[in-house]
């Protein structure tokens, strides 16, 4: 019997394909602040590392602070990077409080985004990020992706730094209308380095930035009113991502929410002044792995800029028994 090696490859391509469909990874991006700012080679070395890896990646998640002054020049800074992996790697932007304000170097005094909305046109951005809802409708503060990864459906939300209620209102609503896509939500602003949600009168809270002054619909949420107004409450959220806070720079916590399921929270900040990163020229970020044949979510560090990984604990860790 003559045996068939083109039977034989293309078996060996579909047991490829069917293992590789077993999982996937993405990008964290913490915030980019510093190194638009002081580090643009650092920068450009991530941006670099990603498109080269861009057959490996699902998507990208930045958790805002793109910028640190909210300036065109580190505006143009920031869009030169995010070039490199347009049609590559879609990607997820979250507006943090240094992405917004009446001027450059006003922080959140405003929730202005003018430069971060004329930098990335609506249009361009939605394709480019696979959104199919953005808040509001002709601006990127607020958007929502779909993906089908891993024979599932998944929405990805970046929310703007402190959450409005009209905004929190808009997520649930996508979310009731998909509630068999498992979820992801990035947002600038969520929980400390203690492995705690925000709450209380601390300075970090979007509460004690301008725009926290707003009432009614417009009202800012910190991670502590997140968890209650919009987390706990959709059984199909997974996980969430976030920056903004100093100190270690680092922080998870899983939760149980209302539906007796796990969420998975994350804090990672490698920018200035965080211990460790002092000089805030790291340019470490996440490699998020979701696998569904082991039920796991794993977590790595890694700087492209050094070539090195960060493996303590609390910057190589892995949840197991998630329902994914």
């Amino acid at each position: 019997m003559k045996f068939n090696h083109n039977i034989l490859i293309l078996l060996t391509l579909s047991c490829f394909a069917c293992n590789q469909a077993e999982s996937f990874e993405f990008v964290v991006l913490p915030d980019t602040q510093t190194y638009v700012e002081e580090f643009p080679e650092v920068y450009m070395k991530q941006m670099e590392w990603i498109a080269e890896q861009d057959d490996r990646f699902s998507f990208v998640l930045h958790e805002g602070d793109i910028t640190q002054n909210n300036s065109e020049k580190e505006w143009e800074i920031a869009i030169k990077g995010l070039a490199l992996i347009d049609g590559k790697v879609p990607y997820s932007l979250s507006l943090g409080n240094h992405d917004m304000g009446s001027e450059a170097g006003k922080f959140a005094d405003t929730r202005n985004t003018t430069l971060a909305n004329t930098v990335f046109p609506h249009s361009k951005y939605t394709a480019q990020s696979k959104s199919i809802a953005t808040f509001p409708e002709d601006s990127i503060d607020n958007n929502c992706s779909e993906f089908t990864i891993i024979g599932k459906e998944w929405l990805v939300f970046s929310l703007e730094f402190g959450p409005r209620n009209k905004t929190v209102d808009w997520a649930n609503s996508l979310i009731e209308k998909h509630p068999d896509h498992n979820v992801i939500i990035n947002t600038h602003s969520y929980m400390y380095n203690d492995n705690t949600l925000q709450d209380g009168e601390d300075w970090y809270l979007p509460q004690k930035y301008g725009v926290g002054k707003a009432t009614g619909h417009d009202a800012v949420n910190h991670g502590g009113n997140l968890w209650e107004k919009l987390i706990k409450r959709n059984k199909n959220v997974l996980m969430v991502f976030s920056g903004h806070i100093l100190g270690s720079g680092v922080g998870q916590l899983v939760s149980e929410n209302d539906f007796g399921t796990d969420v998975y929270q994350m804090l990672a900040n490698y920018q200035k002044n965080v211990k460790g990163v002092e000089k805030g020229d790291s340019g470490y970020l996440r490699i998020i792995k979701v696998d569904k044949k082991t039920k796991s979510i794993s977590v790595k560090t890694y700087s492209p800029w050094l070539d090195t990984f960060r493996t303590e604990p609390e910057h190589e860790f892995k949840f197991t028994n998630v329902k994914i």
